[in-house]
Order: C-alpha cells, then sequence, then structure tokens
C-alpha cells in the first residue's frame, strides 16, 4: 500500500474548555481538516491515562495525540501538565517495545485557536501517513491471513 492509498485513523483526546472548542470553532469557520481525526471530549486531558493511550492503538488507531489547554491556563490548574507527563512517558514505552512512540503526541491550544486545531490534525496526518500503517494492523492482517 502506497503512502497515497493508506488514510490513517487518528483519535484525538480534546480538552473540553479549549481543545475540544477550538475544533468546534474549526468546524463553524468552514476550515477544512482530515475525516480520519475522531475526537474523543475529555472534562480535562489531566484524566487521560496512559491506558487510554494505548487502548486506542490497539483499537485500530495508527496515530493519537492530546490536546488541552494553553501551558499555565487549564481550567482544573495542572491537568495538562500532568496529561504531558503521560504522554511523554506513553511515547517512551512505544518506543521501548518497537512501536514508535512518534505516533502520539501532545499539543496546546486555546479555545479561539480554531485554525491550529484544523493545522494540528493536517500535521498528525501527514506524519502518520509517513510513519504507515500501525505496527499491530500488521500483526493483525498477517494472523488473520494465516486462518484457513
Amino acid at each position: 500500500m502506497s503512502e497515497s492509498e493508506f488514510e490513517p485513523k487518528i483519535v484525538a483526546f480534546c480538552c473540553h474548555y479549549c481543545a475540544y472548542t477550538a475544533a468546534d470553532l474549526a468546524g463553524s469557520m468552514r476550515l477544512q481538516y482530515p475525516p480520519n481525526v475522531r475526537v474523543v471530549r475529555l472534562p480535562c486531558t489531566g484524566k487521560v491515562d496512559i491506558l487510554y493511550l494505548l487502548k486506542a492503538f490497539e483499537d485500530g488507531a495508527d496515530g493519537v495525540y492530546v490536546a488541552g489547554c494553553m501551558e499555565g491556563d487549564c481550567h482544573f490548574i495542572n491537568g495538562n501538565f500532568r496529561a504531558k507527563k503521560r504522554v511523554h512517558y506513553a511515547k517512551k514505552l512505544l518506543d521501548e517495545i518497537g512501536f514508535g512512540g512518534d505516533r502520539l503526541e501532545m499539543f496546546n491550544m486555546s479555545a479561539s485557536m480554531g485554525p491550529r486545531f484544523a493545522e494540528v490534525a493536517r500535521e498528525m496526518v501527514d506524519r502518520i501517513k509517513k510513519l504507515g500503517p500501525s505496527p499491530i494492523k500488521t500483526v493483525q492482517t498477517q494472523k488473520s491471513g494465516d486462518k484457513p
């Protein structure tokens, strides 16, 4: 499958107050961003757990990103700092097992940054297209191909 044929599945965990509102603004402004980005709204990115990030990959995501409030501007004081630490740790885990930490990223944006949300969505899709399909999908395809 060539890079142009591959359409990655991306999961975006978004803070309700900032990133999710930025996504809504991007839609209201009719800004184009790839339709293969699935947004999951969280009360705060501080609620994102490493298990959620890894589960998204297990369930077929080729890339995942967490989008939260600007640093120092979290509605829950330091939730985005907790999320940043968890994302950093999960990226390290993904690198250690050979999956690729580049498939996971953390972004900060305010509610008024609709164009930035669209830009981040395009950036992640482009990044994952270059990396190719998730290694989990490759293994699952090989296993299903082995069955009669």
